[in-house]
């Protein structure tokens, strides 16, 4: 900016003089700049509000205008300390009996002590050598894990860090505690396939497992040999025969038990076939006219539709003559029907997928069950009878004998003795074993994936029978349904809220110097007051509020009836009751969270437990109603908004940029009206400035 020198000579203030003329121009100016800030803060307002209606469409009705949305399930059961279940897509409703027999366990060693031949503590470095009970030499030890087994060299020059390098190796988790002198070892994962074992292949490999305090042995406690006592007194030594016919009691009693398990295991799986293909029969009876065909067809052919059916939303949204639209959309509500018919197709085909695999499942189990019993008759009142196979028979006594074999072998040695300090306590991986309607599953991990539901076992206890009950999700339902409204009401209210706004008469978005005489505080209050009411009387605001309310208050005919939102339990509140700016905002009779319905009867819940599918049905178009309904209000329109816009954003912007084009070309105007001035009073005091001149030069000529 040039330096301007002004009044100098006429004395005049001719800059507030200039700065007069100028306001009156500047004030048209800031007209227009606070026009385009109120426009702004429009675009802003409208943005967040647009978010909110585009965000009601995404997050539920692009997804509840689809039956799949509502078929939710859960899974309860009678002790959730002792289980916990995870309900699948796949999941059969009913009530399923179940028993944990046994946990998932990882294999695990704890080692004795070591010592040193010095007497001093060991480190990872030590090497065997310098430990107390190796007896020298080269040897070689064992170690099995999984579907590893390593043969490992040992001699003098091992060190502990050597022998855990071999141990992890393996597949093992090894440590080696400085502190404590001890080896900890155990297997990365539970279950007997990945357990582990360490043993010698010689003396000496030996020697250095007793060395290293990893050496296993039985324990010789007074509960253990009592046991071993009780079955070594029936050994006869070399003869299979007599040592039998000494437990025949034993071996007969064992038998029956066993055959008396198999049996139940035998009628429980009997009836799981036969509710499976009652199961079956019935799905195939209601599409008789019309056979099922497998899952992967049903579900490419929908897979086709929803594609159409996109496709067809897209074409109507470029689509301007009305009559043209009117078939469009038939065409779609055609497509629509369709694809739900496919839905209906793809879930019985999959219901009868699921019972046909576990029909097959449990004729295998069937297979082993009757392996073990024979001659089964049904006893007519609910119990069968059958005999026991040479198999079972086989079984029972290979195990009695083994286990007065390796008794009486224990007893023979029970008086030598044994250094508890040099032994290592292992404890055994274990499998997870558990009992679903009779029949047995065995897994190395505590998890179970059994007809779409997934059990984690927490707690064993054999004899106890828990009830696992899946049903159809009805809080599921509810939840999706009033979170839904939740939404809903809340986008209503704030629209009712901005287009019934305080009126702004006198307000408007401040100037800089405007903005310099008045507080911080004042300056928000100020534009708060501005901003509320931007939307006031807002023309797109009340389309589509008012669209949107006729699609929630129209009759959908299910079932050739026609129902209402009413007929559910779910309505506004009367005019008086509603609190203002909350009269299109839905109320669920009995929702314990609303305190103006909470004491009504819960009609809502009642229906979804009692009539789920006349419930799923008027949600599903009642989301496809109004989902194409907004659709229908954000459409593009050339030249005032774009595709996903309820308000005419295009305009804005538009308008935004021709009020910078404008604003811009007045204050170059402003600019050279003032300059203009600037101009005429410099001239004016250039001339005063030479008249000035020519008087004292006249005044000095005359002797004055």
């Amino acid at each position: 900016m040039a330096l301007r020198m002004t009044g100098m000579m006429s004395g005049l203030d001719t800059e507030s003089i200039i700065q007069e003329l100028v306001a009156v121009r500047q004030t048209k100016v800031d007209k227009q700049k606070k026009a385009q800030t109120s426009l702004n803060w429009k675009q802003e307002a409208w943005k967040d509000l647009n978010s909110k209606l585009r965000g009601l469409q995404k997050k539920y009705l692009a997804n509840m205008k689809f039956s799949d949305a509502y078929t939710k399930k859960t899974t309860k059961v009678s002790n959730s300390s002792a289980v916990s279940v995870i309900t699948g897509a796949n999941a059969v409703n009913g009530v399923q009996s179940l028993r944990i027999e046994s946990l998932a366990k990882n294999g695990y060693l704890t080692g004795a002590t070591v010592k040193s031949n010095s007497g001093g503590k060991l480190t990872a470095l030590s090497k065997l050598s310098d430990m107390e009970g190796f007896t020298g030499g080269d040897g070689v030890i064992n170690i099995k894990t999984g579907d590893k087994d390593i043969d490992v060299a040992v001699n003098g020059d091992t060190t502990i860090s050597d022998v855990l390098t071999q141990l992890k190796n393996a597949g093992l988790n090894a440590s080696f505690d400085e502190k404590w002198q001890r080896f900890s070892i155990s297997s990365k994962e539970s279950g007997t396939k990945n357990d582990f074992s360490i043993t010698a292949s010689d003396g000496a490999g030996a020697s250095a497992l007793a060395a290293l305090g990893i050496q296993t042995d039985i324990t010789k406690d007074k509960a253990t040999m009592a046991e071993y006592e009780k079955f070594a007194k029936y050994f006869v030594a070399d003869d299979r025969a007599a040592t039998l016919a000494n437990m025949q009691g034993m071996i007969d009693k064992d038998v029956e038990s066993r055959k008396n398990s198999y049996l139940n295991q035998y009628k429980s799986l009997k009836d799981s076939m036969k509710a499976a293909q009652d199961k079956i029969d019935e799905i195939n009876e209601k599409y008789k006219d019309d056979p099922l065909k497998s899952v992967e067809e049903y579900a490419n052919e929908r897979d086709e539709k929803n594609k159409a059916i996109k496709e067809k939303q897209e074409e109507i949204e470029k689509i301007i003559d009305p009559d043209q639209k009117k078939a469009a959309q038939e065409d779609l509500e055609k497509l629509m029907k369709e694809a739900d018919t496919l839905t209906e197709k793809l879930s019985a085909a999959q219901a009868v997928k699921t019972q046909q695999d576990n029909l097959a499942k449990y004729g295998e189990e069937l297979a082993k069950v009757e392996s073990y019993i024979e001659n089964v008759t049904d006893n007519g009142d609910g119990t069968y009878s059958a005999d026991a196979t040479a198999k079972l028979q086989g079984e029972v006594e290979d195990r009695y004998y083994d286990k007065a074999s390796y008794a009486a072998e224990v007893i023979s040695k029970k008086d030598e003795p044994v250094d508890p300090d040099r032994v290592a306590t292992k404890i055994d991986g274990q499998d997870a074993v558990i009992w679903l309607n009779g029949a047995k599953y065995e897994n190395d991990t505590n998890s179970f994936e059994i007809n779409g539901l997934t059990f984690t076992a927490l707690v064993a206890n054999k004899d106890e029978e828990i009830t696992v009950t899946t049903e159809q999700d009805t809080d599921g339902i509810y939840d999706m349904i009033k979170n839904f409204l939740k939404e809903y009401n809340a986008v209503l209210n704030e629209m009712d809220k901005l287009y019934n706004a305080d009126s702004a008469k006198g307000y408007e978005p401040l100037t800089d110097d405007e903005k310099a005489s008045m507080s911080e505080k004042d300056i928000e209050k100020w534009e708060q007051k501005v901003k509320d009411s931007l939307l006031r009387r807002d023309e797109n605001i009340s389309s589509v509020t008012t669209a949107m309310s006729s699609i929630m208050a129209e009759g959908i005919m299910i079932n050739g009836k026609e129902m209402h939102l009413f007929d559910f339990g779910i309505e506004p509140l009367g005019y008086f009751e509603a609190a203002d700016n909350e009269r299109h905002a839905y109320h669920i009779a009995g929702d314990p969270d609303d305190a103006a319905t909470m004491n009504q009867d819960d009609k809502l819940k009642t229906m979804i437990s009692n009539d789920p599918d006349t419930v799923i049905s008027f949600f599903t178009k009642l989301s496809r109603n109004l989902d194409t309904k907004m659709t229908e209000l954000s459409k593009s329109v050339n030249g005032y908004r774009s595709y996903g816009s309820f308000y005419d954003d295009k305009k804005m912007k538009s308008d935004y940029d021709e009020y910078t084009t404008k604003i811009k070309e007045m204050e170059a105007k402003l600019n050279e009206y003032e300059d203009k001035w600037y101009r005429k009073f410099s001239k004016m005091e250039t001339a005063l400035a030479k008249m000035q001149s020519n008087a004292s030069a006249v005044t000095g000529l005359l002797g004055g």
